[in-house]
């Protein structure tokens, strides 16, 4: 083969695992026994590159500097700053800048912290690598194997490139950095798949992947992909998201293709593009305000004729300052900031502030299963004993604590028996323990069958199970599926140490384990091999001098070594006949469909007369001998259990409208058995159609298949995808952004990490989780609980409704004085000169210094009781919906009115209606009138915006009936005003503090341009109460709107919402079968 072939890492040809490895040698251009030569590698080094995850490149602190700058929030706050430095309001412009400080040096720490994602992965790759070059074998830097390059690794070597693997001995890896399953995975070298086979990554057993790390064996392979070619570098460069902005879309014109280009460059600058739902609403709701603030300034120029001079030139600028929110950013980043922070105390870790306002818009959740749905530990489940009957073990919480769980039995009843009986008359001994101390079996139940099969079980073992006495704790020490294995055999007072110890170190309770039982001596072990898939324990029993073989193993390795079993009455030892194997291997699918992993136990014994010295050494060095003629003894039904909280959690998501899918590197049948234990998939699957089942539960080769327009067409996007790979999980999310879907999704390993970085929220896990995956992430539970996901949800929806409140409240002023001063334009003193009823250090101040606090007090307002009853939050619409809208500008309308009419009446009702001159520039004796008024309609506009935040506590119900759960209306309206003790405490130092700035002396007619009053303060109370009242008017209106819509639209009462079954959309029930149509046209 050329070159050229394998300058990329053979991305052209991605079916290795289909060919020999003399094929692959041969098609790759290498010597499969001496490797390459030093001149061909020297020839591919310089044309395939280095095998590393990219260069070290430095941080460009200036660039990360402009794109924090460059959005359009920050850039009105610039203006502001910029603005308030032009008048000289030294203060405002100070604080100003504190804020786009703040913000961009957030935004500078966070960025960073997401550069250091493609670091952690490339300390993964192996620091060095042995290959077989020129004939000789030779250690070298892992950044210089090619393709083509013969490799050997051993135990604990991390592989250093994609291998097709040509020779195997006991070999495992360790492939959870890409499945995410934490089991060993055993190679064979000589097998071959066919192309048509469904073959995901994780089943080709064929070859080793970079990054993995060997458990068991050795193995020699030739070097397929390096770099970002092999799989773990799939997943480095799905890391890498800068796409460009530039459109080059072949099917455009050069002018289509600049618009699209000019389009991108602009949104990304201003930040209406990119971010989170919230970030381009704010961003977009930054640029209309700045062109509105603009055209008013245009307004109040083109009323003076454009003949402006100073004091017209500040009436423009403080009617365009009106429209700028200068204080929502500095609130927006301190309430998610106390959010982060309160987030901890609940074990979620907030590494991108703004992720936690977008999970309430979550309707999506896409998860792992091994390590996250379930505990990433093996428990036995279900043991089968032949004419014994079934054991089965449930309510065991922790997989090591042998104290923990209900061992209950099914008398003579196999698995395949029970699954299959309709009558449910099967009897089920309860506490199998508890009667094997008290002698309470039924007399035909031979308790010796259980005997030898937890004889068999605890010594085919080479797992440890024990109490730590400081911690008081129960652990473990060696392979999952062993301590799933010895924690049964310890639960049934049977550990190995019982029967192999000199002295018991725990006191046996039962027959099984009574005082006089013999003392085991072990005499020689076949460990565990993946070419047979089984191993064997030789054992002397002292007490009876006999030799005992005990093995286990995958069932058809086990059965295919056994010649005898104990039959249906269990007893005595019968032939093993063709129908004898089939009644087993029946339960064996019964015990799989079930989701378990399933074991075959068997044994053999000899007396000691029955072997003479030369026939016990070949027992005990010959595999062939030891493992032949056994005696079939039983199954075991092993499997990764769910977390306790796991299922609790899926149901609160389901009633909270947000659907759960699991995706995993697992086997089809455990992961569908996991999804219907926890409740992402219905249990009664055949009251849907086979269409909506079908798509429901896919492989990842099955889903991988379809093209974009095949998954656009499916019913159902997959609730569960089986053996998936890294790239299934980003393809997952892709179609669900297609669908609209705001999705988060979570994961613990580095194979989790493309999807973490593409979903809208990525959800890494703190104990179990990598490097990798976290700095991939959003947010990091701390505590790898899944169900900490509710709490996130749950503040995030609460968080968004807050933000929406006190967004509402500071848009409602910015069009009330923006309202107030254009309309303040027929106001003209004696020189013809507009006299602007609000001075730019009042506008100001009510905007920056009046508002701020309230809002940061509507943002640490409770969550609402209904929250996690609704629907996620509409993404598109986000917190600007038709509600909020009107609310702005109806609220804005009042307040403007209020305002203008207590200038009004002070000016012409209390005082001599004299408009003087040059009023808006410093005081004269002909201000008086203007001066008194201006305070009397900012005592108005500070108090209004006051009443205002708490009127915005609910949208909908009123200010006096908050808290309709009180049994008097007076308590009702104190727990209204107290409930929120920073938002009424903030209210009354607004109300207070207007009091200071009218009458200081120099502050008031010097800074904020007004005099003190004294009758305008009845004035401006009996405005603000006209305001009250207006505001409860209007809300009176929504709620009799809103009734009269849930009138004619019930479905939409809250008290319904989350008590429909989740999956009701997708059966066949005849009671729905119109929604079953609508579905089926879609």
């Amino acid at each position: 083969m050329s070159l050229d072939a394998v300058k990329d890492g053979s991305v052209e040809f991605n079916a290795y695992h289909t060919l020999t490895a003399e094929e692959v040698a041969e098609f790759i251009g290498t010597n499969i026994t001496n490797g390459l030569t030093q001149d061909e590698f020297e020839e591919r080094i310089r044309t395939v590159g280095e095998n590393t995850l990219g260069d070290d490149s430095n941080i460009d602190y200036k660039a990360m500097v402009i794109h924090q700058v460059c959005n359009a929030m920050i850039m009105v706050l610039l203006i502001s700053m910029v603005i308030s430095f032009a008048m000289r309001d030294w203060i405002t412009g100070g604080v100003i800048t504190f804020v786009v400080a703040v913000n961009v040096g957030i935004g500078l720490v966070q960025e960073y912290k997401a550069t250091k994602t493609m670091n952690s992965l490339k300390t993964l790759s192996s620091p060095s690598a042995q290959v077989v070059r020129n004939g000789k074998s030779e250690t070298v830097n892992s950044k210089d194997v090619v393709p083509g390059d013969i490799c050997l690794v051993n135990v604990g070597d991390t592989i250093p490139a994609d291998l097709r693997l040509i020779e195997t001995k006991n070999f495992d890896t360790d492939e959870s950095l890409l499945t995410g399953e934490s089991l060993p995975v055993s190679k064979d070298a000589t097998l071959v798949f066919n192309k048509e086979d469904e073959t995901s990554v994780g089943d080709r057993l064929n070859l080793a992947f970079s990054s993995s790390t060997v458990v068991k064996g050795r193995a020699k392979g030739i070097v397929i992909k390096t770099a970002l070619n092999s799989e773990i570098g799939k997943i480095a460069k799905s890391l890498q998201t800068d796409v460009g902005l530039i459109s080059r879309d072949p099917s455009k014109t050069w002018l289509q293709n600049g618009w699209v280009t000019t389009k991108r460059a602009t949104g990304a600058f201003l930040g209406t593009t990119v971010g989170t739902p919230l970030h381009r609403k704010l961003s977009k709701l930054a640029v209309l305000l700045f062109w509105i603030a603009v055209l008013f300034a245009i307004i109040v120029m083109a009323s003076q004729k454009f003949i402006v001079d100073r004091s017209i030139a500040v009436y423009a600028i403080c009617v365009a300052l009106s429209m700028i929110p200068s204080s929502l950013v500095v609130v927006l980043t301190i309430t998610m900031s106390v959010g982060a922070t309160v987030m901890v105390t609940r074990h979620v870790i907030i590494r991108k502030l703004d992720s936690l306002e977008a999970l309430g818009a979550v309707n999506d959740i896409c998860s792992d299963k091994t390590g996250t749905l379930t505990q990433g530990k093996m428990l036995a489940r279900q043991i089968w004993i032949p004419s014994f009957g079934t054991i089965t073990i449930s309510n065991s919480s922790d997989p090591f604590d042998p104290s923990e769980g209900d061992v209950n039995l099914i008398p003579r009843i196999s698995p395949y028996e029970y699954s299959h009986d309709e009558n449910g008359d099967v009897g089920i001994l309860q506490n199998l323990k508890r009667r094997l101390y008290n002698k309470e079996l039924p007399e035909e139940i031979d308790i010796e069958l259980l005997q030898r099969w937890l004889e068999t079980a605890t010594l085919a073992n080479i797992a440890t199970v024990f109490k730590d006495e400081e911690t008081d704790t129960w652990k473990a020490h060696g392979d999952p599926t062993e301590i799933a294995i010895q924690v049964f055999t310890t639960k049934m007072d049977l550990p190995r140490n019982v029967l192999t110890n000199e002295k018991y170190q725990s006191s046996p309770s039962n027959d099984i384990a009574k005082s006089d039982y013999a003392q085991f001596e072990h005499i020689a072990e076949f460990p565990f091999d993946s070419t047979v898939k089984r191993m064997s324990c030789i054992y002397f029993n002292n007490h009876n001098e006999t030799y005992n073989v005990y093995g286990k193993g995958a069932f058809e390795s086990i059965i295919s070594s056994c010649s005898h079993w104990y039959g249906n009455d269990g007893l005595k030892i019968t032939p093993l006949t063709d129908l004898d194997i089939e009644t087993i291997r029946k339960n064996v699918y019964s015990l799989s469909n079930e989701g378990l992993r399933v074991l075959g136990f068997a044994s053999k014994s000899y007396t000691k007369d029955q072997l003479n010295d030369s026939q016990l050494a070949t027992l005990t060095s010959d595999r062939a001998t030891a493992e032949s003629d056994l005696v079939f003894l039983g199954l075991i039904g092993i499997y990764d259990p769910p977390r306790n909280e796991t299922a609790g959690a899926v149901k609160k998501f389901h009633q909270a409208g947000i659907n759960v899918h699991m995706l995993t590197g697992d086997f089809v049948g455990t992961a569908k058995a996991i999804a219907q234990e926890v409740g992402i998939l219905p249990t009664n699957l055949y009251h849907y159609s086979q269409e909506i089942v079908d798509s429901m539960v896919m492989t990842g080769f099955q889903f991988d298949g379809l093209s974009e327009e095949e998954i656009d067409e499916l019913p159902v996007l997959p609730l569960v995808i089986a053996r998936c790979s890294p790239q299934t999980k980003v393809r997952m999310i892709e179609a669900l952004h297609r669908r609209k879907k705001f999705c988060a999704m979570t994961g613990d390993g580095v194979n989790d990490s493309p999807s973490l970085k593409m979903a809208n929220v990525g959800i890494a896990m703190g104990i179990n989780g990598s490097d990798v995956s976290k700095e991939a992430s959003d947010i990091v539970l701390s505590d790898d609980n899944f169900a900490s996901i509710l709490n996130a949800v749950e503040e995030g929806r609460r968080m968004t409704d807050n933000i929406q409140k006190f967004v509402l409240q500071l848009l409602a002023e910015n069009v009330a004085q923006a309202l107030f001063l254009i309309v303040g334009l027929v106001f003209q003193d004696e020189n013809g000169r507009s006299v602007f009823p609000l001075s730019p250090v009042e506008v100001l101040w009510v905007i920056v210094v009046t508002s701020c606090f309230p809002a940061m007090g509507l943002g640490l307002e409770k969550a609402a009781p209904d929250l996690m009853d609704r629907p996620p939050n509409d993404s598109e619409m986000g917190i600007f919906t038709w509600e909020v809208i009107f609310d702005t500008f109806a609220y804005g309308f009042i307040m403007a009115g209020s305002c203008m009419a207590a200038f009004t009446a002070s000016l012409y009702g209390i005082n001599n209606g004299r408009l003087g001159y040059d009023c808006d520039s410093s005081y004269n004796s002909s201000c008086h009138d203007v001066y008194r008024s201006r305070s009397a309609a900012f005592a108005t506009m500070t108090w209004c915006a006051l009443i205002l935040a708490w009127e915005v506590v609910d949208l909908r119900r009123s200010f006096f009936r908050m808290h309709p759960d009180t049994d008097s209306p007076v308590k009702e309206f104190f727990k209204g005003i107290w409930g929120n003790q920073f938002l009424f405490w903030s209210i009354i130092f607004g109300f207070v503090s207007a009091f200071p700035v009218v009458y200081i002396p120099v502050i008031n007619d010097k800074v904020f341009l007004h005099k003190p009053i004294g009758a305008e303060w009845g004035v401006a109370i009996a405005c603000t109460l006209a305001f009250w009242v207006g505001a409860e008017l209007y809300k009176y209106g929504k709620r009799c709107y809103f009734k009269t819509q849930r009138a004619h639209n019930p479905e939409t009462d809250l008290e319904n919402r989350g008590k429909r079954d989740p999956f009701e959309a997708y059966s066949t029930s005849t009671t729905i079968q119109s929604e079953i149509n609508i579905i089926s046209k879609q």
